[in-house]
């Protein structure tokens, strides 16, 4: 299910990134490569390898806003939850399913209702507005797919700084101040973007490590408590393909959740 979310903060964020990313290319291609390296083999090689990290990082942030995050169907048909509302417990069988009281919907084991969405989603992590999406059990994969290329964009774009003025230092005094002033916010922007996303992929690194979701672990509902290989966990995310192909958003091979058959509702 795909439902666009007219959330003013989630739209300017996705507005921010492209601007950024289109930004990134323009110095690295205009104000980078061609005065420096237009003429040489390896000026190519760069202008081809960085367009493709940035053809990744798109496709896989296309991927992540407008895949399905894992959103828990409603009901076909009504259902009276009216003896839950009076209170909090809203637990409605021993296997971990649980009633939604503002979908008014059964929800499966770590499903979580996202106020932005205004709907639950299975093992949400939590709400991104860089994506406009939750982040949840369909959708994690492209989600830290975008973090390593937004990572590696931005590492690629601070060494193409240092390497283009070393080999052309610009003596153009004109040309020079042109160059200086985008390599110096082209600096800045991929530093910022870097940091933010080394700590976001750590942070997603780890609770897919303990098996906990952001959200759990503010809720303090703990880790769980079946026991599971690193791989068996990296595969709930990634899915059973190779390891070498866990970084490529065109290919996606999903673990078919299990779902109960009390739930056909």
């Amino acid at each position: 299910m795909v439902v666009f979310r007219p959330d003013p903060c989630g739209i300017t964020c996705i507005i921010i990134t492209y601007i950024a990313v289109l930004y990134a290319d323009y110095v690295v291609v205009r104000h980078l490569v061609i005065p420096s390296m237009s003429e040489t083999f390896w000026g190519a090689v760069h202008v081809v390898v960085f367009n493709t990290i940035l053809f990744l990082l798109t496709i896989s942030h296309m991927r992540a806003v407008m895949s399905d995050p894992g959103v828990v169907p409603l009901p076909t048909t009504s259902i009276d939850f009216s003896d839950m509302h009076s209170g909090k417990q809203t637990k409605c069988s021993g296997d971990g399913w649980t009633v939604c009281m503002k979908c008014e919907t059964y929800r499966p084991p770590r499903a979580h209702h996202c106020r932005v969405c205004r709907r639950c989603i299975r093992r949400m992590d939590h709400h991104c507005p860089w994506i406009n999406n939750c982040v949840g059990e369909f959708n994690q994969k492209f989600f830290i797919q975008f973090l390593f290329y937004v990572g590696m964009s931005s590492v690629y774009a601070v060494t193409m700084v240092i390497v283009a003025w070393i080999v052309d230092p610009t003596p153009v005094e004109s040309i020079r101040h042109i160059k200086l002033l985008h390599s110096i916010i082209l600096v800045i922007e991929s530093i910022l973007f870097g940091l933010f996303v080394i700590a976001i992929g750590c942070d997603q690194i780890s609770s897919i490590l303990n098996d906990e979701t952001a959200v759990e672990h503010v809720k303090r509902e703990g880790p769980r408590r079946q026991k599971k290989s690193t791989m068996a966990l990296f595969q709930e995310v990634f899915g059973r393909g190779h390891p070498l192909v866990w970084l490529c958003p065109l290919h996606y091979d999903p673990v078919t959740p299990e779902v109960p058959m009390h739930y056909n509702v």
